[in-house]
């Protein structure tokens, strides 16, 4: 029965294995929305177009999204169906598709229409529409979450398999947190932005929400690439979704920093979060996470708010009717703001960024709550900005420090409402966020499936000593887009010495052609374009060999010239190069 169908990649393409017709799915889905009775979440309804489309398909052809169906934010183009950005006034037809969109329909997915969203994507609840306000998919006491109300909506519903949202404050991760579902918050620049209608241009970002992590981050690959025709693209290099090298080390705020205002429950479902990482072998270092507030703060307490004002022209002062009444009370106040403010935010912001990168150190990953606290319809009516306002306590500061992240359900709180916790990392490691994200997701029940072996543009490295993880010359791997693949044992056909000079201290490894043992190491991978620029540091009496592995398998990978061994000390009986820093006094 198509009824109980779940809207997700896995299931879909298990059912299209069996030969129901991506025609039959897009009916159903209409179906589901009908009966759901919600006039609030999709501001266009594409029927006829996407029936037509999914009779267009045929049979299926490989394309990794065929027959798929999803919807769009109403702040994205999608050709021949109007955009609107939830302003009436504002509604064109759009020519063509957006980056992102052409993306997608090239995979094979079929768009059912165009999502509710707060005007101008302009907040966190969701209620800043002149149209209905989409109910929320878990309690219609909650605010649906903002601005991308509606896109959450259709995929916690089962309306659609996964949408597109943006994210400038957090509207790509609120509204996850409020209908206990996934956003994926990408680098600023890996995905297309063409197409999109802007709220700050140097902030946003599309967004993807979907059911679980790993079709979250499925359909960022898909959709990510660099644009020449978008002037905020990036030429990032391809990321894959790999383990994480141990120990995982996490940033979270410290309880004297940590903020829930009142909210007893998310404190609570917070700290039990972290004790599951903990639990499961993550470092959880708690920071003071004042500077990370601070620069939430500048978001609509800076020159931003001018930025705002900018994207929407001279609405403002045009035609300040047709602007939802708390949007032009926030565009207002970027009217008065001067390029003076605006370079003395960018001063500021630069000062904070250094405190922030203070704080974290060495540590590249960070867990928040999702939002601080939840807000109600009537909480929200009472107050149209203060509730607004505390929801971007750990999504505001996101962009303006150029970094990804990805909001993951960490099951129910106390209160039975939605837990979330949303991963956050640098620019260009939303791998490594989203595989944080999959250890959070799945609780320990399972190991998620991830690359353990290098792509075709990589080239696996053995390494035994100061490159593996956490030890001093990691960074030099990273820094070249090395990610790491898997720990295991060389053949027993090696020795492992101490090697004079340093720091840092190093091993040499050395073929044995009798007593050898099975050494551990680490296996990274590296960029094809990068290893050459690698191998270029490796200091004498290191080289780069060929290493065979516990499985008979081979490498390339870190070994030494034999001569040293009259000068080095044996360490073989420990087993590897941890085993010995740890036995040294």
């Amino acid at each position: 029965m198509l009824a109980d169908l779940a809207f997700t990649l896995e299931s879909l393409r298990a059912a299209y294995a069996r030969g129901v017709t991506p025609e039959a799915v897009v009916e159903e889905a209409f179906r589901r929305l009908d009966a759901l009775a919600d006039p609030g979440i999709f501001l266009y309804e594409a029927r006829h177009a996407a029936l037509g489309e999914a009779r267009a398909l045929g049979t299926p052809d490989g394309r990794p999204l065929w027959g798929i169906p999803y919807a769009v934010k109403d702040n994205i183009d999608v050709a021949r169906m109007p955009t609107t950005a939830a302003c009436p006034d504002f509604i064109h037809v759009a020519e063509s598709d957006a980056g992102v969109v052409a993306r997608l329909r090239a995979a094979g997915a079929i768009c059912l229409g165009k999502t509710n969203l707060d005007q101008f994507a302009t907040g966190l609840v969701g209620v800043r529409t002149p149209y209905p306000v989409p109910r929320n998919a878990v309690d219609p006491a909650l605010v649906p979450g903002g601005s991308s109300s509606g896109s959450a909506v259709a995929v916690a519903q089962g309306l659609v398999a996964f949408s597109l949202g943006t994210d400038t404050a957090g509207s790509g991760r609120v509204p996850a947190a409020f209908n206990d579902i996934v956003g994926l918050k990408p680098t600023l620049g890996a995905l297309s932005s063409t197409g999109m209608v802007p709220a700050c241009r140097t902030l946003d970002t599309v967004s993807l929400f979907a059911a679980s992590v790993t079709e979250a981050w499925e359909l960022f690959e898909l959709a990510a690439g660099y644009d020449a025709a978008d002037p905020w693209s990036r030429p990032l290099p391809r990321q894959r979704l790999s383990p994480l090298p141990p120990p995982v080390e996490v940033a979270a705020p410290d309880a004297a920093s940590l903020r829930t205002f009142g909210d007893t429950a998310q404190a609570g479902h917070f700290e039990a979060t972290l004790e599951k990482l903990a639990a499961r072998g993550a470092r959880v270092r708690r920071i003071d996470f004042s500077p990370f507030y601070a620069v939430a703060a500048m978001l609509y307490a800076g020159p931003w708010v001018a930025e705002r004002l900018a994207a929407v022209g001279d609405r403002l002062a045009r035609a300040p009717e047709t602007l939802h009444p708390t949007t032009r009370a926030i565009l207002a106040g970027g009217a008065g703001l001067s390029a003076v403010d605006a370079f003395r935010g960018l001063y500021r912001l630069r000062e904070l960024k250094r405190r922030c990168e203070e704080a974290l150190g060495a540590v590249s990953l960070v867990c928040v709550p999702t939002m601080p606290c939840f807000v109600t319809l009537d909480e929200i009516a009472a107050d149209p900005f203060g509730p607004n306002a505390r929801l971007g306590t750990y999504t505001n500061f996101v962009n303006l420090l150029d970094m990804c992240g990805i909001a993951v359900p960490t099951g129910p709180r106390a209160d039975g409402r939605p837990g979330s916790l949303t991963v956050l990392a640098r620019a260009g490691e939303d791998a490594r966020a989203a595989a944080l994200a999959l250890l959070v997701e799945r609780g320990g029940s399972a190991a998620p499936v991830m690359a353990t072996e290098a792509g075709p543009d990589e080239i696996a490295l053995a390494v035994c000593g100061a490159h593996m993880s956490g030890l001093p010359l990691n960074h030099e791997l990273v820094m070249r887009g090395g990610r790491f693949l898997r720990g295991v044992r060389t053949a027993p056909a090696y020795r492992l010495y101490a090697l004079p000079g340093g720091p840092p201290a190093r091993p040499g490894l050395v073929r044995a052609a009798e007593g050898g043992a099975a050494i551990e190491v680490e296996i990274w991978s590296l960029p094809r374009a990068a290893f050459g620029d690698f191998i270029a540091g490796v200091p004498a009496p290191l080289t780069i060999g060929t290493v065979v592995l516990e499985d008979a398998s081979a490498v390339k990978g870190f070994l030494c010239e034999a001569h040293v061994m009259a000068g080095a000390r044996d360490i073989t009986g420990g087993g590897g190069w941890r085993a010995a820093l740890a036995a040294a006094p």
